[in-house]
Order: C-alpha cells, then sequence, then structure tokens
C-alpha cells in the first residue's frame, strides 16, 4: 500500500448538491426554496420566529439575577498543594500566594485571587495568603500546623 494509493471508501463522500443548474437537475429555477416570501430570499435569518404566535423565550418566565461583574476564584485543594509540595514546586517555609503558585504550575493564570478547598489531605506546615477558603479547608491546615490568611475583599490584581 502506498500513500498515493489511499482513498475513501466508495459512498464515503456525498458530492454536495449544486442547486439552481438547469431544470433537468431538478433543483433548477427555485433552487429547493419553494416560491417567492421571505425565505426564498437570500440573507434572510428568522431564528426564533414562530409565525406571530408568543414565541417561547418571552412566553417563560425571568428568574434571579446576572451579576455582570462575577468574581472568578482560581480554586485549589489541599491534596494538590500537598502533591506540589511533594514534588518540591513549592517550599513550605515561604508564604504560599497566587504568584507562587503560578510559578510552581498548580494554577495556570491568575484570576481574581485563590479559593482553598477541602479536597485530599495536608501533611505539609503551610502559609497561605488567599482570597478565600472553606471552613473545613482551614481546619485541616491549622490541624497540620499551617496557617491561613484571608485577603481583604477587593480583587487580587492580575500580573
Amino acid at each position: 500500500m502506498k500513500l498515493n494509493e489511499i482513498s475513501n471508501k466508495e459512498g464515503a463522500n456525498k458530492a454536495r448538491k449544486r442547486v439552481g443548474r438547469g431544470i433537468g437537475s431538478g433543483t433548477g429555477k427555485t433552487g429547493g426554496r419553494g416560491v417567492k416570501g421571505q425565505k426564498s430570499r437570500s440573507g434572510v435569518s428568522i431564528n426564533g420566529f414562530e409565525g406571530g404566535q408568543m414565541p417561547i423565550y418571552r412566553r417563560l418566565p425571568k428568574r434571579g439575577f446576572n451579576n455582570p461583574f462575577p468574581t472568578d476564584f482560581n480554586v485549589v485543594s489541599l491534596g494538590r498543594l500537598q502533591q506540589a509540595v511533594d514534588a518540591k514546586k513549592l517550599d513550605p517555609k515561604a508564604t504560599v500566594d497566587a504568584a507562587a503558585l503560578k510559578a510552581a504550575g498548580v494554577i495556570s493564570k491568575i484570576k481574581d485571587g485563590v479559593r482553598v478547598l477541602a479536597d485530599g489531605d495536608i501533611k505539609a506546615k503551610l502559609t497561605l495568603e488567599v482570597a478565600g477558603a472553606s471552613k473545613s479547608a482551614v481546619e485541616k491546615l491549622e490541624k497540620a500546623g499551617g496557617k491561613i490568611t484571608i485577603l481583604s475583599g477587593e480583587k487580587v490584581a492580575a500580573e
């Protein structure tokens, strides 16, 4: 077998239908669009139009509030922090903040701050400086001998 002899199986590639190419083709004249009207013209898009009936997006009730300025945290688990310490990517003696986590490869980009969750176990005595943490994460970290500092409410500047 040679590369220039390879081809698809018979019927795998269907030829496109060339519309509007004469009466003998079966799709000549109107090109399968029917006769007259808005949908027979080019450049027409009537998405969401239901023929004058009240559209579904107006029939259904609107609920809730969509915050235009949400805070987007990097979520890091205690188990992931322990992995980074074990791999010698995080220095347990130094203060661990968003920049240190990025340098260690724990997070890919700094968002509005780091939030620590309690998944996994931690043995290292870490000093964390983060935007938020769950109660159980704080308990686990302090039980291991670590310390956590929650930064104030303003968004952490991305570098």
